[in-house]
């Protein structure tokens, strides 16, 4: 793949550029020009997919379905960086190597959506995680961001320790790091199966849960998402987790599905318990900012569907979950970066401040919610039609729908205090013409993927 190179030399590049280019401006917008390039290369690299093709000792194999995931999610992190370059790089002196570090957790993206290796996997997932230690401690200043920062790692390396104990216990039991090979996968069945595969698994499922922060891994989450800089904040709850998703399944729905019954209870009894933690908690909070990282926890609920449901209608799930989930964080953290006040209250008379600000935050609220005519509620329906098409424990469908209930109130709380409660939001950064452009190209992407879902697939 073209992009997973083209990515890691782009941090380099950006790297040497901060030694270069003294006005943050021209940073910003280097930034831009290589996030575009990035994505050219993505473009080209899904134009360009054939069966079979593998590179890096076929390691990482070239496939439609991945080279399109690479295609929207690069689309998904461009719109990042046309949003939130300027608090970027305001965030402190290194502008440009935070950038960087976005085009390495990108390459790491990249290697993810493709790996036929659990070795791949490895690397992929600690590519994507080690920049995020620096970005989340980044807020030099910020006791909350150095705790965050601290954190992450520790919480990062336990569960890092977990996926090599699962990749060493899956190779014990088969020989071979190969997800795609007969070797490997054909110990994967009622007859072949024996307790050095099936504890492999188990720890497969505890480790990737702790990086999708799925409960009860989640509890290092809101914490982390609080502390670090709110700029960083939708890069790591969306992009990332999206792509770990992304991996989470191709492994599992390449190599388990015969042994399906053996780890799906455990995928079901994470989502219950994802969906009613991060639902129930984020009722509760005062913070905007950490009810979105409250949320995020009940998002990921939604996803591990995807997860649990090995069919094709799962895939689409995942792909169309993506790219609403991204596009409407991103939306609510545009306006959230804006003020001072992170509280509901901060919220307070925003519509007739900022009128446009108020519109897009409220479209990204409403998908979030999964109300109809957004991307959020295509989303959640595919999610939950995937359950409904493998017949089994259909009552988490029931379950999962009285959690999106509950979920709509503590979004509308914030369309409440921007329409219909009296003030004067304080705002840290006046939002320019440009801004509020995107934001309005967000919103009107969010809204055509609730009308045609089928633009992603």
């Amino acid at each position: 793949m073209n992009a997973i190179i083209i990515a890691a030399l782009s941090g380099v590049v950006m790297m040497l550029a901060g030694l270069v280019l003294r006005k943050s401006i021209m940073v910003q917008n280097l930034a831009v020009i290589i996030a575009a390039l990035i994505f050219g290369a993505t473009v080209y690299d899904f134009q360009t997919t054939g069966e079979g093709q593998t590179m890096f000792y076929n390691m990482i194999a070239k496939n439609e379905m991945s080279s399109w995931f690479n295609v929207l999610l690069t689309a998904c992190s461009f719109i990042y960086l046309l949003i939130f370059k300027k608090e970027i790089a305001s965030v402190g002196k290194n502008d440009a190597e935070y950038f960087a570090l976005i085009f390495f957790i990108l390459c790491g993206v990249f290697i993810l959506s493709g790996y036929t290796n659990l070795l791949m996997l490895f690397l992929g997932i600690e590519i994507i995680t080690i920049p995020q230690y620096i970005l989340a401690g980044s807020d030099k200043n910020n006791t909350k961001s150095n705790e965050a920062s601290l954190k992450y790692f520790l919480m990062g390396a336990f569960s890092t320790g977990l996926l090599l104990m699962g990749i060493t216990l899956l190779y014990g039991a088969t020989g071979s790091f190969d997800i795609q090979s007969e070797a490997f996968a054909g110990h994967f069945s009622a007859e072949h199966m024996n307790s050095l595969a099936l504890a492999g698994i188990i720890l497969m499922v505890i480790a990737l849960g702790f990086k999708v922060s799925a409960a009860p891994m989640h509890f290092w989450t809101p914490d982390v998402y609080d502390g670090t800089p709110t700029a960083f904040t939708p890069f790591m709850a969306t992009i990332v987790k999206v792509s770990v998703f992304y991996a989470f399944i191709k492994l599992f729905h390449s190599s388990f599905t015969q042994v399906g019954s053996m780890w799906q209870l455990t995928i079901a009894i994470m989502i219950v318990l994802t969906l009613l933690i991060g639902n129930i908690t984020a009722v509760y909070q005062q913070s905007v900012k950490r009810m979105l990282a409250y949320s995020s926890i009940a998002q990921a609920g939604f996803m591990l569907f995807a997860v649990f449901s090995t069919n094709a209608t799962s895939w689409k799930g995942i792909l169309l979950y993506g790219v609403s989930y991204t596009l409407a964080s991103l939306g609510v953290f545009a306006a959230l970066i804006k003020l001072k006040d992170y509280t509901y209250d901060g919220f307070n008379g925003l519509a007739k401040k900022h009128p446009i600000l108020a519109f897009t935050t409220t479209v990204s609220l409403l998908s979030l919610s999964g109300i109809p005519l957004t991307g959020g509620f295509f989303a959640k329906y595919f999610m939950l039609l995937a359950t409904v098409e493998q017949g089994k424990f259909l009552g988490l469908v029931v379950f999962a729908v009285l959690m999106a209930a509950i979920s709509v109130y503590y979004y509308f709380k914030v369309i409440m205090s921007m329409y219909f409660k009296e003030g004067e939001p304080e705002m840290h950064t006046e939002p320019d013409a440009l801004e509020l452009g995107i934001l309005l190209l967000n919103a009107a992407v969010i809204i055509a993927l609730g009308v045609l879902p089928q633009l992603v697939f």
